[in-house]
């Protein structure tokens, strides 16, 4: 399953001509790509589909996002080690 999860930016730089950050979904880090976005900054919080952020969120939505993620299980599967769900 690919979901849309909130994560928040801690760095941003450029590589590459694209401006790309480091993002935190709830303890999982991941680089995601900010040129839909680029006007949002460290601390931010955003969805990320795929690799792209596309939609700026507020912090409490973010992380009751996070929280009922985490719950179901969904943050597992979509960033978990596969080996260790098929288990």
């Amino acid at each position: 399953m690919c979901l849309a999860v909130p994560g928040r930016v801690m760095e941003i730089e450029e590589r590459d001509g694209t401006r790309m950050a480091v993002v935190d979904f709830g303890g999982v880090v991941k680089d995601v790509c900010l040129e839909y976005l680029p006007d949002l900054t460290v601390g931010d919080y955003a969805i990320v589909h795929v690799g792209f952020a596309l939609q700026r969120l507020d912090e409490e939505s973010a992380l009751k996002t996070l929280e009922l993620f985490a719950e179901l299980g969904l943050l597992q599967e979509e960033f978990g080690d596969p080996w260790e769900v098929e288990r």
